[in-house]
């Protein structure tokens, strides 16, 4: 009798300790979830599930990053890193790079405290030397506020992001206030903006963010334009003229290399309206430069995709599809011949073409799925605004903080991603881009 009712309180202990671990197990997840929700945290809606791999969590909010709010919102950020500089701002970590779920010692220390201080991990969450589900939080916050892939884990690039001094990001955020204000008059009730160090589309309406798209950008050597101006024209299936610049520096030696490279992606040698063999050209001399190129359309291979969205400047450039989508998964998207590429171009054109008579969703599917080139004109232009901004503040108290990947402010903050580790964009495609060419 003794043996049974020992093991009956035995059994009854059991029980109840697995009721509290799975009860903290829930609040613990559930607290969490809460956290990355009020942090704005979701997964950005994407129709195509190969160009939104889980890992590419795009921050969601409502604010567009030109507009009264995040100028407002920046402004008082400022104020908070003067306060955070003037008291001695955050020291460097180091050694934890590597660091996840489970590690512990002085590094995990050091990176709790580094947490809290730019406000990433609330001080109440304690001294502990454990990385945990907490520490892991924080990093995952901090890694959605620079635009590193939110993982949760140390990385090399996490590492390096926060060991730029406090000063240093305050000077970041001065320099950019005065890049917002510059832009803080009308800017219309529907416009697109593209922020370029953010490799990233929104579109707006109503003072509202509509939808938003990770980008692909221009190279440091073949840089994306600051510009404004005017969505006019949407080409469905185009095909892609290359131009004069990277039929020199990109063309050319690829034939050099490869004398089937033309044929096998589908670029047709022109002199006027006649089609030559590329076995015709001394590939060896300049010959190749006195030809026009002309890929065929073709969702798998143009290297313009499905579309491209007509937006007149003098350089030349534009927005389009790719047929690279593994790109839009990584962190490192700065990979164009100045051009932007559009991830989930189909909303975006939609959303271009809502107001033009006879261009619905529809309407958009079948001028894609016929594989022929269709043109659409919007009825009202779209204003459009290539920006250059790496560092603002959202009204949530979320400040964000991009790689001045151009160098222009000035501040000398050491890259984050010059060496990203390659992921699904390492594809075997053509690696040039569409330029400064006619259509």
């Amino acid at each position: 009798m003794l043996k049974q009712a020992l093991s009956a309180r035995s059994l009854a202990r059991s029980v109840a300790t697995r009721s509290l671990v799975l009860a903290a197990s829930v609040a613990l997840v559930g607290g969490a979830a809460s956290a990355r929700e009020a942090a704005g945290f979701a997964q950005a809606e994407w129709a195509q599930d190969y160009a939104a791999p889980t890992t590419m969590q795009v921050q969601r909010s409502s604010t567009p990053i030109l507009s009264p709010q995040t100028i407002a919102a920046t402004e008082q950020t400022i104020e908070r890193y003067r306060d955070i500089v003037n008291r001695g701002g955050w020291k460097p970590i180091a050694g934890a790079d590597r660091l996840r779920i489970g590690a512990k010692g002085p590094a995990v220390s050091a990176l709790r405290q580094r947490l809290i201080v730019s406000g990433d991990l609330d001080s109440a969450s304690g001294g502990s030397g454990v990385y945990d589900s907490y520490v892991s939080a924080g990093v995952k916050r901090f890694q959605s506020r620079h635009g590193l892939s939110q993982t949760g884990a140390m990385s090399p690039a996490t590492q390096a992001a926060m060991n730029v001094p406090a000063d240093v990001r305050l000077h970041q955020l001065e320099i950019n206030l005065v890049r917002l204000r510059s832009y803080a008059g009308n800017l219309g009730n529907r416009f697109v903006i593209t922020n370029i160090p953010a490799a990233l589309v929104q579109t707006v309406e109503n003072g509202q963010v509509v939808t938003l798209h990770a980008a692909g950008v221009g190279k440091i050597d073949r840089q994306s334009p600051i510009m404004n101006t005017k969505a006019t024209q949407i080409n469905f299936n185009p095909f892609w003229t290359v131009p004069a610049s990277i039929v020199k520096k990109d063309l050319i030696p690829k034939m050099q290399k490869d004398p089937n490279y033309l044929t096998d992606n589908k670029i047709r040698i022109f002199t006027g309206e006649t089609e030559i063999s590329p076995a015709s050209v001394n590939w060896n001399s300049d010959e190749g430069t006195r030809y026009r190129y002309r890929q065929d359309s073709g969702a798998d291979f143009n290297s313009m995709g499905i579309v491209r969205i007509n937006i007149p400047n003098p350089y030349g450039v534009f927005m389009h599809d790719t047929n690279t989508k593994g790109v839009f998964g990584d962190d490192f998207r700065f990979i164009s011949s100045g051009c932007v590429r559009v991830q989930n171009v189909r909303e975006y054109i939609t959303w271009l073409l809502k107001d033009t008579p006879g261009w619905g969703r529809e309407q958009v599917e079948q001028a894609i799925e016929s594989g022929k080139r269709v043109d659409a004109t919007l009825s009202t232009p779209v204003p459009v605004y290539w920006t250059y901004i790496t560092a603002w503040a959202t009204p949530d108290g979320a400040v964000q903080f991009r790689d001045d990947i151009y160098k222009r402010d000035g501040v000398n903050v050491p890259s984050t991603l010059s060496a990203p580790t390659p992921v699904a964009s390492a594809e075997q495609v053509p690696s040039f881009e569409p330029g400064d060419e006619e259509n």
